[in-house]
C-alpha cells in the first residue's frame, strides 16, 4: 500500500522517543468510531512487516460496539482476522496518556495485499480514483463543531453545558464568535493547540460557535483527502481526550440540545489540475460574482443529484436527524449559492486561486472518510455528466426552497439502498454492509423504551 509506514520511519520514531512503552493502533470503523489494539513497543515493527491481526468484522460493528447480527460478518462467518498495517505520517506521542504511549492509524489489507473493502480509508481511496484518472487532485479542508459539556447530567437526565474553569459559570447565551467565551476555556484551547503541534495535526482557527458551549476548530487545506480525514479523526480524538483531562466531555453529537444549534462537519473542496491550476476557477460569473468556471457548476449539480442517497452517510444515526431543521444553519435541501450559509452547497468569498465549494450537510457525528468519499463521488458525477445545478439562491434558502432531502433515518437508509450514483464509487460490498449496519442500529434503537414513551403514553392512552 502506498501509504504504509516503512521500517525507517518507524525506527526513527522509536529512536526519537525511547520512553514509549506501547502503541495504540487505531482503526476507524464504518461509524467513524476509533477502535483498535494497544501493542507493546517491542511489537512495533509488526505494523511494518506482517501486520497486527484483527477481526475484520470490527469495521462493521454498530455505534455501541456490538456485532450487527443481520450481516454475514462476525459470528456468521467465524469472525476471521486480517492484517492491519500502520499508516505513514500518523505515528505520534499521546501527550494526555498516563503511560508513555504512542498512537498510529492503521489500515487493513487482505492476506494477498489488496485493500480490504470494509476499511473506510480504502473506501475513500476507491472514490478518489475517478478524479485521479482525470488528472485532478482534490484540495480539501475539514471543519468540526462540538460542545463542551459537564460530566454530570441534569437531575432529569439531560446534558448540560460545562462550567468554565476560570469564571465557574455555564454559558446560557449564543454569543457566536464571542471572544470572552474563548477566554473562559482558554486552558483547554491552549492544550488543544499544544497537542496538535506535538501530533502534527494542522489545526488552524478556534471559534466560539452558535450554541452556548459550542466551539469549532478548523484544519488547514491539504492536497490529500486521506490525510485530511486522518487529521480530522486525530483532532476529534485529541479534543475528547484534552476535554476529559479538564473534567469535561467534548461531544460531537449532532444535536445535544433541542433548542440550540447542532454540530456540523463541513468539507471545503477545490480541484487542482496537473499544471497546478484551480480547475474550478474561471471568469467572473454574473449570477454569483465569483471567478468560477462551468466545471464548478457541474460539480455542484452532481453534489445535488447525489445528496439524497448520501444522507445516510451525512446523518448516520437517530440523533443526526434532530439537527436537520429549518433556520438552524443545518441544510435541509439541495440549494446552492455564493457567500450564503443557509444553503447546502456554499461558494465562500474567494479569489480565483481559492475558488471552492463548501459542503455543509454532514453532522459532526458522521464518518469523515465516508463523507469525503460521498462528496468527491458527487463532484465527479457532476463533472462527467455536466449537470446543471440551476440558479443560485440569494437570501434565505429555507424560505425559498422546499425540503427535498430525506430527513428521517429510515427513509434516508432506503434512499441509500435505492441510489444509483454512490455505490460504484464506494463499492457494492461496502455499500451493502453500510446499509446493513444502519438498518440494524435503527432497529435496535427503536426497540428501546425512552422516558418520553412514559411521559406521553403511560397515563394517557
Amino acid at each position: 500500500m502506498a501509504d504504509r509506514i516503512n521500517a525507517a520511519e518507524m525506527q526513527e520514531f522509536l529512536d526519537q522517543n525511547p520512553d514509549v512503552t506501547g502503541i495504540d493502533m487505531l482503526i476507524p470503523d464504518a461509524n467513524g468510531v476509533m477502535r483498535g489494539k494497544r501493542i507493546g513497543v517491542e511489537s512495533a515493527m509488526k505494523l511494518v512487516t506482517e501486520g497486527v491481526r484483527m477481526p475484520f468484522s470490527t469495521y462493521f460493528l454498530d455505534t455501541t460496539g456490538q456485532n450487527c447480527e443481520t450481516l454475514p460478518y462476525g459470528t456468521n462467518d467465524g469472525d476471521p482476522d486480517l492484517p492491519v498495517f500502520g499508516v505513514s505520517g500518523t505515528i505520534s506521542q499521546v501527550p494526555w496518556a498516563t503511560l508513555n504511549t504512542a498512537q498510529i492509524i492503521g489500515t487493513m489489507e487482505e492476506d494477498d495485499g489488496r485493500p480490504f473493502f470494509g476499511d473506510p480509508r480504502n473506501v475513500l481511496r476507491k472514490a478518489l480514483e475517478p478524479l485521479s484518472k482525470m488528472g485532478l487532485t482534490p484540495v480539501v479542508a475539514v471543519e468540526l463543531e462540538f460542545y463542551l459539556l459537564d460530566t454530570e447530567m441534569t437531575p432529569d437526565g439531560y446534558a448540560q453545558v460545562a462550567q468554565s474553569g476560570i469564571t465557574t459559570r455555564r454559558q446560557t447565551m449564543t454569543q457566536c464568535y464571542g471572544m470572552d467565551e474563548l477566554y473562559e476555556f482558554e486552558g483547554f484551547i491552549a492544550d488543544i493547540a499544544r497537542t496538535c503541534r506535538s501530533q502534527n495535526i494542522p489545526a488552524d482557527t478556534a471559534v466560539k460557535e452558535y450554541g452556548a458551549g459550542q466551539y469549532e476548530i478548523n484544519l488547514h487545506h491539504v492536497g490529500d483527502p486521506l490525510k485530511a480525514c486522518d487529521d480530522a479523526m486525530m483532532l476529534k480524538r485529541a479534543i475528547k481526550a484534552v476535554a476529559r483531562n479538564h473534567g469535561m466531555v467534548a461531544s460531537f453529537m449532532a444535536k445535544p440540545f433541542a433548542e440550540t444549534a447542532g454540530c456540523g462537519l463541513h468539507i471545503h473542496v477545490s480541484l487542482v489540475d496537473e499544471d497546478g491550476n484551480n480547475y474550478f476557477a474561471g471568469p467572473t460569473d454574473p449570477e454569483t460574482g465569483v471567478p468560477m468556471a462551468a466545471t464548478l457548476r457541474h460539480a455542484i449539480g452532481g453534489l445535488q443529484e447525489a445528496m439524497a442517497e448520501s444522507m445516510a452517510i451525512f446523518a448516520p444515526n437517530a440523533n443526526s436527524y434532530r439537527r436537520l431543521q429549518a433556520g438552524s444553519y443545518a441544510p435541509i435541501n439541495t440549494a446552492w449559492g455564493s457567500n450564503n450559509r443557509t444553503v447546502s452547497l456554499r461558494i465562500p468569498h474567494c479569489d480565483e486561486r481559492s475558488v471552492r465549494v463548501e459542503h455543509r450537510v454532514a453532522g459532526a457525528d458522521a464518518n469523515p472518510y465516508l463523507v469525503m468519499a460521498a462528496v468527491l463521488a458527487g463532484i465527479h458525477h457532476g463533472l462527467e455528466n455536466e449537470i446543471d445545478p440551476g440558479k443560485p439562491i440569494e437570501g434565505n434558502a429555507y424560505e425559498q426552497i422546499k425540503n427535498d432531502l430525506p430527513v428521517h433515518w429510515h427513509r434516508a437508509i432506503n434512499f441509500f439502498r435505492d441510489g444509483k450514483i454512490l455505490k460504484p464509487y464506494l463499492g457494492e460490498k461496502f455499500s451493502d454492509a453500510f446499509e446493513g449496519i444502519r438498518r440494524f442500529e435503527s432497529a435496535e434503537f427503536n426497540k428501546r423504551i425512552q422516558p418520553l414513551d412514559y411521559e406521553w403514553y403511560m397515563r394517557t392512552v
